[in-house]
Protein backbone atom coordinates (compact mmCIF):
# COMPACT_ATOMS: atom_id res chain seq x y z
CA UNK A 1 0.00 0.00 0.00
CA UNK A 2 1.42 3.37 -0.98
CA UNK A 3 1.86 5.94 1.79
CA UNK A 4 -0.60 8.81 1.68
CA UNK A 5 0.76 12.10 0.40
CA UNK A 6 0.83 15.06 2.77
CA UNK A 7 -1.71 17.77 2.09
CA UNK A 8 0.08 20.58 0.25
CA UNK A 9 0.22 23.84 2.13
CA UNK A 10 -0.74 27.11 0.53
CA UNK A 11 2.06 29.25 -0.83
CA UNK A 12 2.59 32.61 0.85
CA UNK A 13 1.13 34.35 -2.21
CA UNK A 14 -1.95 32.10 -2.18
CA UNK A 15 -2.47 32.69 1.54
CA UNK A 16 -2.13 36.45 1.07
CA UNK A 17 -4.56 36.38 -1.84
CA UNK A 18 -7.14 34.39 0.16
CA UNK A 19 -6.91 36.67 3.20
CA UNK A 20 -7.19 39.93 1.26
CA UNK A 21 -9.95 38.55 -0.96
CA UNK A 22 -11.96 37.44 2.07
CA UNK A 23 -11.66 40.90 3.60
CA UNK A 24 -12.79 42.52 0.35
CA UNK A 25 -15.82 40.23 0.01
CA UNK A 26 -16.83 40.79 3.64
CA UNK A 27 -16.29 44.57 3.29
CA UNK A 28 -13.62 44.67 5.96
CA UNK A 29 -11.76 46.41 3.15
CA UNK A 30 -14.45 48.86 2.06
CA UNK A 31 -15.40 49.43 -1.58
CA UNK A 32 -13.66 52.50 -2.93
CA UNK A 33 -10.96 52.51 -0.24
CA UNK A 34 -7.42 53.39 -1.34
CA UNK A 35 -4.73 50.84 -0.42
CA UNK A 36 -0.99 50.62 -0.96
CA UNK A 37 1.41 47.72 -1.08
CA UNK A 38 3.14 48.88 2.11
CA UNK A 39 -0.17 49.08 4.00
CA UNK A 40 -1.13 45.58 2.93
CA UNK A 41 2.31 44.21 3.76
CA UNK A 42 2.02 45.65 7.29
CA UNK A 43 -1.60 44.63 7.84
CA UNK A 44 -1.22 41.04 6.58
CA UNK A 45 2.42 40.49 7.55
CA UNK A 46 3.42 39.49 4.02
CA UNK A 47 6.37 40.20 1.76
CA UNK A 48 6.41 42.41 -1.31
CA UNK A 49 6.44 39.51 -3.79
CA UNK A 50 3.43 37.79 -2.18
CA UNK A 51 1.60 41.10 -1.97
CA UNK A 52 2.13 41.87 -5.65
CA UNK A 53 1.03 38.41 -6.78
CA UNK A 54 -2.12 38.69 -4.64
CA UNK A 55 -2.90 42.15 -5.99
CA UNK A 56 -2.40 41.00 -9.58
CA UNK A 57 -4.92 38.20 -9.07
CA UNK A 58 -7.41 40.52 -7.39
CA UNK A 59 -7.08 43.04 -10.22
CA UNK A 60 -7.75 40.23 -12.69
CA UNK A 61 -10.98 39.46 -10.78
CA UNK A 62 -11.95 43.17 -10.84
CA UNK A 63 -12.00 43.30 -7.04
CA UNK A 64 -9.06 45.72 -6.96
CA UNK A 65 -8.23 48.50 -9.40
CA UNK A 66 -4.66 49.64 -10.04
CA UNK A 67 -3.86 53.34 -10.20
CA UNK A 68 -0.37 53.79 -11.68
CA UNK A 69 2.02 55.64 -9.36
CA UNK A 70 -0.76 56.08 -6.79
CA UNK A 71 -1.51 52.59 -5.53
CA UNK A 72 -4.72 50.64 -5.68
CA UNK A 73 -8.31 50.99 -4.65
CA UNK A 74 -10.98 48.45 -3.79
CA UNK A 75 -13.49 48.20 -6.64
CA UNK A 76 -16.63 50.21 -5.84
CA UNK A 77 -20.11 48.72 -5.65
CA UNK A 78 -22.90 50.03 -7.83
CA UNK A 79 -26.64 49.59 -7.72
CA UNK A 80 -26.24 48.33 -11.27
CA UNK A 81 -24.06 45.51 -9.89
CA UNK A 82 -26.87 44.43 -7.57
CA UNK A 83 -29.40 44.39 -10.40
CA UNK A 84 -27.13 42.54 -12.85
CA UNK A 85 -25.98 39.89 -10.37
CA UNK A 86 -29.51 39.00 -9.37
CA UNK A 87 -30.72 39.04 -12.98
CA UNK A 88 -28.14 36.38 -13.81
CA UNK A 89 -28.84 34.34 -10.68
CA UNK A 90 -32.57 34.38 -11.42
CA UNK A 91 -31.87 32.87 -14.84
CA UNK A 92 -29.12 30.41 -13.93
CA UNK A 93 -30.04 28.96 -10.53
CA UNK A 94 -33.44 27.56 -11.56
CA UNK A 95 -31.62 25.86 -14.46
CA UNK A 96 -28.99 24.43 -12.11
CA UNK A 97 -31.71 23.21 -9.74
CA UNK A 98 -33.61 21.48 -12.54
CA UNK A 99 -30.45 19.75 -13.77
CA UNK A 100 -29.64 18.62 -10.20
CA UNK A 101 -32.92 16.73 -9.69
CA UNK A 102 -32.14 13.07 -8.98
CA UNK A 103 -28.44 13.81 -8.59
CA UNK A 104 -28.08 16.12 -5.59
CA UNK A 105 -27.10 14.80 -2.13
CA UNK A 106 -30.25 15.41 -0.06
CA UNK A 107 -28.55 14.81 3.30
CA UNK A 108 -25.82 17.28 2.43
CA UNK A 109 -28.45 19.91 1.61
CA UNK A 110 -30.12 19.32 4.98
CA UNK A 111 -26.80 19.82 6.76
CA UNK A 112 -26.06 23.02 4.85
CA UNK A 113 -29.57 24.36 5.44
CA UNK A 114 -29.12 23.82 9.18
CA UNK A 115 -25.78 25.68 9.01
CA UNK A 116 -27.58 28.69 7.47
CA UNK A 117 -29.68 28.98 10.62
CA UNK A 118 -26.96 28.71 13.25
CA UNK A 119 -27.27 31.50 15.82
CA UNK A 120 -23.94 32.90 17.00
CA UNK A 121 -23.03 35.12 19.91
CA UNK A 122 -20.63 37.14 17.81
CA UNK A 123 -20.32 40.57 16.16
CA UNK A 124 -22.75 41.12 13.28
CA UNK A 125 -20.07 41.00 10.52
CA UNK A 126 -19.03 37.55 11.73
CA UNK A 127 -22.66 36.38 11.80
CA UNK A 128 -23.12 37.58 8.23
CA UNK A 129 -19.88 35.82 7.19
CA UNK A 130 -21.09 32.52 8.63
CA UNK A 131 -24.52 32.83 7.02
CA UNK A 132 -23.15 33.78 3.60
CA UNK A 133 -20.62 30.94 3.64
CA UNK A 134 -23.28 28.34 4.52
CA UNK A 135 -25.73 29.81 2.01
CA UNK A 136 -23.12 29.73 -0.75
CA UNK A 137 -22.28 26.11 0.03
CA UNK A 138 -25.98 25.19 -0.13
CA UNK A 139 -26.47 26.75 -3.55
CA UNK A 140 -23.15 25.48 -4.93
CA UNK A 141 -23.98 21.93 -3.81
CA UNK A 142 -27.00 22.16 -6.10
CA UNK A 143 -24.96 23.67 -8.94
CA UNK A 144 -22.27 20.99 -8.58
CA UNK A 145 -24.91 18.27 -8.80
CA UNK A 146 -25.96 19.72 -12.17
CA UNK A 147 -22.68 18.44 -13.61
CA UNK A 148 -22.22 21.59 -15.72
CA UNK A 149 -18.76 22.98 -14.95
CA UNK A 150 -19.35 26.33 -16.65
CA UNK A 151 -22.56 26.82 -14.71
CA UNK A 152 -20.80 25.96 -11.45
CA UNK A 153 -17.97 28.40 -12.14
CA UNK A 154 -20.32 31.22 -13.14
CA UNK A 155 -22.60 30.81 -10.12
CA UNK A 156 -19.63 30.62 -7.75
CA UNK A 157 -18.34 33.94 -9.07
CA UNK A 158 -21.77 35.56 -8.84
CA UNK A 159 -22.19 34.46 -5.24
CA UNK A 160 -18.78 35.85 -4.33
CA UNK A 161 -19.74 39.21 -5.83
CA UNK A 162 -23.06 39.07 -4.00
CA UNK A 163 -21.23 38.59 -0.70
CA UNK A 164 -19.93 42.16 -0.90
CA UNK A 165 -23.37 43.56 -1.65
CA UNK A 166 -24.93 41.70 1.27
CA UNK A 167 -22.10 42.50 3.68
CA UNK A 168 -22.28 46.20 2.89
CA UNK A 169 -26.06 46.60 2.83
CA UNK A 170 -26.82 44.48 5.89
CA UNK A 171 -23.86 45.70 7.98
CA UNK A 172 -24.80 49.35 7.49
CA UNK A 173 -28.43 48.55 8.33
CA UNK A 174 -27.21 46.48 11.31
CA UNK A 175 -29.25 43.40 10.55
CA UNK A 176 -28.55 39.82 9.49
CA UNK A 177 -29.98 38.26 6.29
CA UNK A 178 -32.78 35.80 6.91
CA UNK A 179 -34.28 33.09 4.76
CA UNK A 180 -37.75 31.73 5.28
CA UNK A 181 -38.65 28.19 4.22
CA UNK A 182 -37.44 28.18 0.63
CA UNK A 183 -34.42 25.96 1.32
CA UNK A 184 -36.53 23.32 3.04
CA UNK A 185 -39.21 23.54 0.34
CA UNK A 186 -36.50 23.03 -2.27
CA UNK A 187 -35.09 20.04 -0.39
CA UNK A 188 -38.55 18.47 -0.31
CA UNK A 189 -39.00 19.07 -4.04
CA UNK A 190 -35.63 17.42 -4.69
CA UNK A 191 -36.71 14.49 -2.52
CA UNK A 192 -39.91 14.19 -4.57
CA UNK A 193 -37.89 14.57 -7.80
CA UNK A 194 -40.28 17.29 -8.92
CA UNK A 195 -38.19 19.26 -11.42
CA UNK A 196 -40.88 21.82 -12.15
CA UNK A 197 -41.42 22.63 -8.47
CA UNK A 198 -37.67 22.77 -7.79
CA UNK A 199 -37.21 25.29 -10.59
CA UNK A 200 -40.14 27.40 -9.39
CA UNK A 201 -38.91 27.51 -5.77
CA UNK A 202 -35.36 28.34 -6.85
CA UNK A 203 -36.59 31.31 -8.89
CA UNK A 204 -38.87 32.54 -6.10
CA UNK A 205 -36.05 32.23 -3.57
CA UNK A 206 -33.66 34.36 -5.62
CA UNK A 207 -36.33 36.99 -6.31
CA UNK A 208 -37.17 37.22 -2.60
CA UNK A 209 -33.51 37.57 -1.61
CA UNK A 210 -33.03 40.15 -4.37
CA UNK A 211 -35.88 42.29 -2.99
CA UNK A 212 -34.45 42.01 0.52
CA UNK A 213 -30.93 42.98 -0.59
CA UNK A 214 -32.09 45.85 -2.79
CA UNK A 215 -34.14 47.20 0.10
CA UNK A 216 -31.04 47.27 2.31
CA UNK A 217 -28.82 48.75 -0.41
CA UNK A 218 -31.28 51.52 -1.25
CA UNK A 219 -31.76 52.25 2.46
CA UNK A 220 -27.98 52.46 2.76
CA UNK A 221 -27.86 54.92 -0.14
CA UNK A 222 -30.34 57.17 1.64
CA UNK A 223 -28.40 57.38 4.91
CA UNK A 224 -27.01 60.87 5.29
CA UNK A 225 -24.70 60.16 8.22
CA UNK A 226 -22.57 57.44 6.59
CA UNK A 227 -19.88 57.69 3.94
CA UNK A 228 -21.31 55.29 1.40
CA UNK A 229 -19.06 53.42 -1.04
CA UNK A 230 -21.96 52.75 -3.43
CA UNK A 231 -22.34 54.31 -6.84
CA UNK A 232 -25.76 54.74 -8.45
CA UNK A 233 -24.54 53.43 -11.82
CA UNK A 234 -21.23 52.04 -12.99
CA UNK A 235 -19.22 54.55 -15.06
CA UNK A 236 -18.21 53.49 -18.58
Amino acid sequence: MLPSRPTPTLSLADAAYNQIRHDILSCRLMPGAMITESELMDSYQIGKSSCRVALARLCHEYLVVSRPRKGYYIAPITVQDVEEIFTLRTQLEPLAARLAVGRVDIELLRELEAACRVELIAPLPEQIDVFMNANKRFHLAIAQASGNTHLIRTLSGLMDEMSRLVALGFNVQKTKPEIKNDHNAMIQAFTDRDAKRVELIARRHIETFQAMTLEKVYATLSKGDVLLPILERRPF
